[in-house]
């Protein structure tokens, strides 16, 4: 079989892809924000935040998870999830080091 268009560039710029593409969502940047104000949370409390339906909100969940930007464990009958440090500590590497480069280079 042949090689896919993912398979041209590098694991980090494949991870950072797929982490900004996770984030391509305004419900879910809302997911993010609300789970950095709470700290945790479970996955009906975040259904009562969003203007969304359950099943939405828990494909949003989905997408966030397997991104890498939450952890989802498993509490009874519920998920408690929160963020996960990893993946905004690669995104925050990543954007400094642009934020750098852009601050030092010299354009028209």
């Amino acid at each position: 079989m042949g090689a896919t268009k993912t398979d041209h560039f590098t694991d980090h710029q494949n991870q950072i892809a797929i982490i900004c593409k996770a984030l391509g969502h305004p419900a879910r940047v809302a997911i993010i924000e609300y789970l950095l104000k709470v700290d945790t949370c479970i996955c009906g409390d975040i259904v009562n935040e969003l203007p969304l339906a359950q099943a939405t909100v828990s494909q949003h969940l989905k997408e966030l998870k397997n991104a890498g930007l939450i952890k989802g464990n498993i509490e009874g009958t519920a998920i408690c999830y929160c963020i996960d440090k990893e993946a905004f500590g690669i995104l925050k590497d990543y954007f400094s080091n642009i934020v750098l480069s852009v601050k030092d280079q010299k354009c028209c």
